[in-house]
Parts: C-alpha cells; sequence; structure tokens
C-alpha cells in the first residue's frame, strides 16, 4: 500500500481528502503545518507528498526546500495544492522543481490522476535496468509506456558477428546504436599513414556508437570490427534520438544506462595525457582482465595483436612489447606461445597504476 503524507492546515479540506485517498486504497499521514510536515515526511517516508502552499509555521515553499536538501526525502514526488489560480503561485512552486500542483477546488479524479501519475514515473525513474539486452528492451517498454509512444522499437534479438566482422565502418553513415550481448569488439581509427590506431576494447554489456550519433556529420568516427565471436544488440537512430531528447527524465534514465561507457573513454583521454606508458600499460591490462579479454582461472581470454595493445595505451608497438617484456620479467604477467597474456600479480599492477 502506498504512503501519502497530506500536509494542508485547513481542517475541513486535510479530512475530505485524507477520506478520499483512503477510499482509494492509500495510507494516508496527515500533518496541520509545514513543521509537523517535514518532521513526518523524515519519520515516515512517504511515496508521495501532497502540500498546501499556504500554511502557518512553515510554508509550502519552505516544505519543499527543506526536503530537498535531506537525501533520504529528495527524490520523493511532490504536489502543491494552492487556493489562488494567480500564475505566479504555480510558477514559483514548478521553479523550486515540484512536480506537480492542484488548484483548490479540485475534483476527486484530478487529484487520483495526479497521484497515479506521480507514482507511475517515479517508480520508472527509480528503477534500476540491467546493461544487457533483457535490460535494454525492458526500459525500452517501460520507456515507451512511459512517454506513451508506439514508434519505439521494441522486443528486438540480437544479430551475430563472427570474428573479423566489421560492425560499422568511419566515414559512414550513423544510423544504429549498438549493444554488445556477447564476445568481444575493437574500435579503431585509421591514421593517414593507414595504420589503425586503436580507440576502445570493448565486452557484453558495452554500448558502442554513441558518440558518432550525436556527431554533427552524422557518421560512424571509427571502425567497430569483431575481435570474438559476439552477439550484438542495435537501436535505431531515430529511437536513440527520442529517448534522448523527447522526455528529461527518459533521457537522464538512457544516459545513465550508457554513461559508463563514456566514463571510461574520459578517463582514457586523462591517462593518454598524464599517466607513464608503465602505468597506461598496467591499466590496460586491469581493464582486459575485467572484460574478461586475458586469461585466467576463469576466463580463456584473447589472443590481441600487440599493435592493438599499442594503440589501446597510445604508444608505438615496439614499446608496447617493451612493457610487456619488462612486466613479465618482474613477474606480474606470463606470455604463453598463442601470445596470451596472464595476469600473475594484480596487486602490483593495480599499485604500479596508482603510484607509477
Amino acid at each position: 500500500m502506498k504512503k501519502i503524507l497530506l500536509i494542508e492546515d485547513n481542517k475541513d479540506v486535510r479530512e475530505n481528502t485524507a477520506d478520499i485517498l483512503e477510499l482509494e486504497n492509500y495510507s494516508v499521514i496527515t500533518a496541520e503545518n509545514g513543521k509537523i510536515g517535514v518532521e513526518k515526511a523524515l519519520e515516515f517516508n512517504p511515496d508521495i507528498i501532497i502540500c498546501d502552499i499556504m500554511m502557518p509555521v512553515l510554508d509550502g515553499y519552505g516544505v519543499f526546500e527543506n526536503l530537498s536538501k535531506k537525501p533520504k526525502t529528495a527524490s520523493i514526488p511532490f504536489i502543491f495544492l494552492t487556493a489562488k489560480s494567480e500564475k505566479i503561485d504555480v510558477r514559483k512552486g514548478m521553479n523550486l522543481g515540484a512536480d506537480d500542483y492542484l488548484t483548490k477546488p479540485f475534483e476527486e479524479n484530478e487529484l487520483i490522476d495526479a497521484i497515479e501519475c506521480r507514482i507511475k514515473k517515479n517508480n520508472f525513474l527509480i528503477k534500476k535496468f540491467s546493461k544487457n539486452v533483457e535490460g535494454i528492451n525492458e526500459f525500452l517498454n517501460e520507456a515507451t509506456a512511459y512517454l506513451n509512444l508506439e514508434e519505439l522499437s521494441k522486443d528486438q534479438s540480437a544479430e551475430k558477428y563472427i570474428k573479423k566482422d566489421c560492425i560499422f565502418t568511419e566515414g559512414t553513415a550513423a544510423h544504429q546504436l549498438f549493444l554488445i550481448k556477447s564476445g568481444n569488439v575493437k574500435t579503431f581509427r585509421t591514421t593517414e599513414s593507414g595504420k589503425e590506431f586503436v580507440t576502445g576494447l570493448y565486452s557484453a554489456g558495452d554500448f558502442i556508437g554513441q558518440l558518432s550519433l550525436l556527431s554533427e556529420k552524422g557518421l560512424y568516427i571509427e571502425t567497430a570490427s569483431i575481435l570474438e565471436d559476439a552477439e550484438i544488440f542495435s537501436i535505431p537512430k531515430a529511437d536513440f534520438i527520442r529517448l534522448l531528447y523527447e522526455n528529461k527524465e527518459v533521457s537522464n534514465k538512457f544516459i545513465d544506462i550508457m554513461s559508463n561507457n563514456l566514463i571510461d573513454l574520459q578517463e582514457h583521454l586523462v591517462d593518454m595525457a598524464y599517466a607513464t606508458v608503465r602505468q597506461r600499460t598496467a591499466k590496460a591490462l586491469l581493464e582486459l582482465d575485467h572484460k574478461g579479454m586475458i586469461k585466467d582461472n576463469n576466463h580463456k581470454g584473447i589472443s590481441m595483436p600487440r599493435e592493438d595493445f599499442a594503440g589501446l595505451i597510445g604508444t608505438a608497438t615496439e614499446t608496447a612489447i617493451r612493457m610487456l617484456t619488462e612486466f613479465k620479467n618482474e613477474g606480474l604477467i606470463g606470455i604463453e606461445t598463442n601470445r596470451k597474456i596472464v595476469l600473475l600479480d594484480k596487486q602490483t599492477l593495480k599499485q604500479i597504476v596508482e603510484f607509477g
């Protein structure tokens, strides 16, 4: 049963509104002024707060500002009640960040619809979606319902790729956002001399192509190639744009799902600028291990060309080979005859990343 905190100084309005809500199977907590309302919000942690604006002791604006500063109550949906219809009252409340408002006297159905709408939206906002095909399909289904859309592509299946296939090619029109369901993928750019500069290595749960979709030219800014047989899920550009721009709440949720890739990219650029080659090598090895691309007791690993690894850490192939040899001689890694790398001392590698 959802809990509603009703803060209203008028006894008749408070009691009548509480009766309406209880008949709709809500658990109602009431407060006769803003100060008591804040105390009860912190005590009972309601699912939604309905609050009058004009009250003694502490008005509705003060209640909202007070609760917005507290982590426990900051995300609770908040609906203002106002006996005035002047735009200035409504505008001030919405500018503060309130979710909705009702003007008294209101119809019973207006009250119930406003509450159900806010609870529905809040349930969507607080829900966590897995970064896999199932999670993305669930997100697309719920975003469609949230936005009342029918145009979004939903319940799509992943497409299979084999080693050395290209998912997309640098300079071609960017029409899809991709999510890796299984397998490993590398992205790279081609230099003027024709050499490949590796821009990233990705595994299950990673998104690729989002920056290309946002580029002014609308072209893929790199090539994505399969390192290990993979299954790839795609989202059409039209859906990507709608999810990003149609609604602020949906956009924030969508960006949150993709955010790790963008954060990783930012960290990678910082490392390229400031970290030593030794630090970048250690960090790259640990990241590859985290993605299951390096052999240990749980992963078979992949055989990575040394030029790819060099591109990943932003150095010449010869330098990358020299660093790997140093790490091998120090007992930090092992290199098998098939060129697969085995991590032998992760703790020391972590210390190198942190301290050099």
